[in-house]
């Protein structure tokens, strides 16, 4: 079971009830990551509302920071770098883009523990079960995911949180984004996400679909993901709440690619391949299409868009 299913009720602990500045006092952010696909639009919108905001990250990234940012290049994985960083920044609102494992949450428990009236832990929704029972996704539908250890390892951290907010009253709030793009982020649902379709497709190539190629699913667009993800800042009833946030268009793959070769001024010339064979053929596509992908996955949006109107 994940957060969304499981907490009810009051949380117990010693954790205080969470405080956030008084309307006109810019809410202090906190970004694990801040310069990926989807955590630099979600960077960007809260400086747009005027936040305050600091990027702790590698500093490997391509993309750089929008410079009104201030960064603290570490390893997340350094946990009195991060205790220190906390308290010495008092932020009201701390978002995780990073962590995906439960040593990678015990970390920020530790660090972030007292510190903070607000945790966000990017999930992802592969965590929702597989194969669906039903095409249409809520924050209630079952977590479990034989395919994708990636998805495992999501489920098990959202499971840690969720004890951390019932026995301890951690302030957390869990977001599962579906496939999110942006203008470094080509949707794919074989091989990267780069421009490698793009160019097969210029150069008169085929591109490979999964299944027939009719399978639903529905594309997020970064800044549309960022505006109900900062919405959630600092909002109390979100507490202890499971979100996703995804889009309310539904498209087809070949849909999808059709819609890349058109932008690309080209014809889609598509081969659609079983996604079973595909997996055995190159293992390391399994978990993200049997996984994920492969079936269809049409999202209820209505619990953000309350959240968030």
């Amino acid at each position: 079971m994940g957060l969304g299913q499981r907490i009810c009720g009051r949380p117990g602990g010693r954790q205080e009830a969470p405080r956030f500045r008084p309307d006109g006092d810019k809410m202090k952010i906190l970004f694990l990551g801040g310069t990926g696909n989807i955590s630099s639009a979600c960077v960007a919108h809260a400086l747009e509302k005027g936040y305050e905001v600091t990027i702790f990250s590698r500093g490997q990234s391509e993309l750089k920071p929008d410079p009104r940012c201030k960064v603290v290049v570490g390893d997340r994985n350094d946990r009195v770098t991060l205790e220190n960083l906390a308290r010495n920044g008092r932020f009201d609102v701390i978002a995780d883009f990073v962590a995906y494992t439960p040593a990678d949450i015990e970390t920020d428990l530790a660090a972030f523990s007292g510190k903070t009236g607000h945790y966000l832990f990017i999930s992802s929704a592969s965590v929702y079960q597989k194969p669906p029972r039903n095409y249409l996704i809520s924050e209630t539908t079952p977590l479990a995911n034989p395919y994708w250890e990636y998805a495992r390892l999501k489920i098990a951290c959202e499971d840690r949180l969720g004890r951390a907010y019932k026995e301890d009253r951690f302030p957390v709030t869990i977001v599962r984004p579906s496939y999110t793009f942006g203008p470094t982020w080509i949707p794919a649902a074989v091989g990267g996400h780069g421009y490698t379709n793009v160019f097969r497709l210029r150069h008169g190539l085929p591109i490979v679909s999964h299944g027939d190629g009719q399978s639903l699913w529905v594309m997020t667009f970064h800044t549309d993901f960022a505006q109900g993800f900062v919405g959630l800042f600092g909002q109390v009833r979100a507490i202890g709440e499971a979100f996703h946030i995804t889009s309310d268009e539904v498209l087809t793959w070949d849909q999808i690619y059709q819609t890349i070769a058109e932008v690309a001024g080209v014809e889609a010339r598509i081969v659609h391949l079983p996604s079973e064979v595909i997996a055995t053929l190159h293992p390391p596509f399994g978990g993200t299409l049997l996984g994920d992908k492969a079936y269809s996955a049409v999202f209820d949006n209505s619990k953000i868009k309350r959240a968030v109107p």
